[in-house]
């Protein structure tokens, strides 16, 4: 006899108890309203016990609120199979959830402990997981559940990680190897491993669950979403970016896309391996940072900008000043000297707005030996070119852009942004003087991040800004796995070299002269 029907033939003489349909979080009860704790039983006046408010909430389920039969749900054994042939990962991380019972055992875990803890987020962690491990064996010795030990060990994670953590996301953001989580409503999250997208076989108990994880992450930053202001941009504990849109504005429910970055930051060594760019073309960028050139890294969505952008800024010298401009706090620099700025979104009021063009502002009076500005996409533009040419060199920033010539277009538009009426000559000069070299980087067909090119900026020719191309990456086509085939190779010899020289970082001439370096199969490469 499987566990629900042992649970729906359990009774009191002639009358059988059905199991709860999932239930809604609770929310928090006055003193006066609060039941007693899950799994305790009321003594009645005679010395015997009643069944307690967990035993009478499944007995006035009703039969109409009955679970679906056994037969509807697949064995855990049945599930796990199903699990390992559709996921690579771990086949357990919902298995707990099948539970009929999950969604009640969880509310009446939940109300006891509110009853206990009137503030959860103060209570000492170590505390509360006693505590919850405790309301748990009461609850499933109420309801007469037998389970193993280590499916009840997992319940009892799965309860922590839903009262105390981000509930279904808690095993996802344990694996390395999934770089991005996409939460489409509460029965829908895809995920990127090795750069492909992939269903994965996990849900929300409902919208209201997934609102709740939504908003612990929100707050723990400062920030809210709601109907009056229902996107915005947040991050978690490790660093990932968090981006939220709920309804009215996303009509299949809250959606929330988190794109992870690497607990240890990718090192240049690591590039070289995935085959994001080669050994010679990370010799002339380490020489360009280090000599305190201006270099915009361009790319589009997901191509990897901020990954490049913080290996760069590891070539920064530990001796100098660093201050970093950035709308939701990314890179993780490892020098001693580093200042980090995020910008600020308007209250419920609609004031106290702080963006990234205020605080670029704001950096140029803290004495700033480099400024990193993690990205430009408005008038702020305006404002880091000036930087760079007023003895603010090596700053780096990155745009959104297809190619090197399509990121000083770009440039061009965004100081357009600021409200200046400067005409295109004057605005084409000053980003002439101001760039002198440009990383571009693409996400291709097969998930796989490259440098495509790398530019050097050679003035303005009176029309438009003019560019020397120094690498460039060129597909040849696709294997039969569908895997990108292509090389590195030089292009041209750089004018900077001779500058480069002369403060001490001279590059080697050789490198650009270099045979094409074919890159490795896309399973290895995908970062």
């Amino acid at each position: 006899m499987s566990l629900l029907e042992r649970v729906r033939t359990k009774g009191d003489g002639d009358d059988a108890a059905t199991v709860a349909p999932a239930a809604p979080a609770a929310a928090p009860l006055a003193p006066s309203e609060a039941p007693a704790p899950a799994g305790v039983g009321v003594a009645s006046a005679g010395g015997q016990r009643t069944p307690s408010r967990l035993a009478a909430a499944v007995a006035a389920g009703g039969p109409e609120a009955a679970a679906p039969a056994p037969a509807s749900h697949p064995g855990w054994h049945e599930r796990a199979e199903a699990v390992r042939e559709r996921h690579a990962g771990p086949a357990h991380e919902s298995r707990s959830a099948s539970l009929p019972q999950y969604s009640a055992i969880k509310a009446q875990v939940t109300m006891a402990l509110l009853e206990e803890y009137s503030d959860v987020s103060k209570a000492p962690r170590e505390r509360l997981v006693a505590k919850i491990g405790e309301l748990t064996n009461s609850v499933l010795g109420e309801l007469s559940i037998s389970i193993t030990r280590n499916d009840r060990q997992r319940l009892v994670e799965q309860l922590i990680n839903d009262v105390l953590g981000l509930g279904p996301l808690e095993g996802l953001l344990k694996n390395p190897e999934i770089t991005e989580i996409m939460i489409n409503g509460p029965d829908k999250i895809y995920v990127e491993r090795h750069g492909r997208l992939q269903r994965y076989p996990a849900k929300f108990d409902s919208s209201d669950h997934l609102m709740q994880i939504i908003d612990r992450i929100v707050s723990s930053v400062g920030r809210r979403v709601d109907e009056s202001s229902p996107m915005v941009d947040a991050r978690l504990k490790d660093g990932s970016r968090v981006n939220v849109i709920i309804p009215p504005l996303a009509l299949q429910g809250p959606t929330m896309t988190i794109r992870r970055f690497s607990k240890d930051p990718f090192t240049i060594d690591n590039l070289i391996e995935f085959g994001t760019l080669t050994k010679e073309m990370s010799t002339f960028i380490k020489a360009c940072v280090r000599g305190r050139m201006n270099i915009v890294v361009s790319g589009g969505t997901g191509s990897g900008k901020t990954t490049t952008l913080n290996v760069l800024s590891g070539w920064i010298p530990d001796d100098e000043r660093i201050i970093t401009v950035e709308d939701s706090a990314e890179l993780q620099l490892h020098q001693e000297h580093v200042v980090t700025l995020e910008s600020r979104p308007a209250n419920i009021e609609g004031r106290g707005r702080i963006g990234i063009r205020e605080l670029v502002i704001n950096c140029l009076r803290m004495r700033p030996d480099r400024i990193v500005v993690g990205e430009c996409r408005g008038g702020e533009a305006l404002d880091m070119l000036q930087a760079m040419n007023t003895g603010h060199d090596g700053s780096l920033t990155t745009v959104h852009a297809n190619s090197p010539a399509d990121a000083l277009s770009r440039l061009e538009t965004m100081v357009l942004m600021a409200g200046t009426d400067l005409p295109s000559r004057a605005i084409r000069e000053q980003i002439a003087a101001a760039v002198d070299i440009i990383v571009q980087q693409a996400r291709l067909r097969d998930g796989t991040r490259r440098v495509t090119a790398i530019s050097e900026v050679t003035g303005f020719d009176g029309d438009k800004v003019a560019l020397n191309d120094i690498f460039l990456y060129h597909q040849e086509g696709l294997d039969e796995q569908g895997n990108v085939i292509g090389h590195f190779a030089p292009a041209n010899v750089p004018d900077c070299l001779e500058t480069l020289k002369s403060i001490g970082e001279g590059v080697d001439p050789a490198i650009f002269e270099a045979p094409a370096t074919p890159t490795p199969k896309a399973e290895d490469s995908a970062a």
